[in-house]
């Protein structure tokens, strides 16, 4: 095949994600944490310790699964959990 066909099609099969998690990684999970950090130091200054435990809580899993779902080593997470389950 040749032509401007030809062209599109050896372009859209080198097209990857890889910039856009990249961007992602490098800036909008930055500016998150950040906005994290500032929300339960707000809550933390009205003196709603409790409040803080149980959001802190919940960050520490959300983290978790970021930096799984981040790193690719999600199956072999499940599989080492399975593991624990099954024996």
């Amino acid at each position: 095949m040749t032509g401007p066909g030809a062209d599109a099609l050896w372009y859209a099969q080198a097209l990857t994600t890889g910039g856009l998690q990249g961007w992602i990684q490098q800036n909008i999970v930055p500016l998150i944490l950040l906005g994290i950090a500032i929300v339960l130091l707000w809550i933390g200054g009205r003196g709603d310790n409790a409040g803080v435990a149980r959001r802190s809580i919940g960050l520490l899993i959300g983290l978790v699964a970021l930096g799984i779902a981040v790193s690719g080593n999600g199956p072999r997470v499940g599989e080492f959990l399975a593991n624990l389950i099954v024996g």
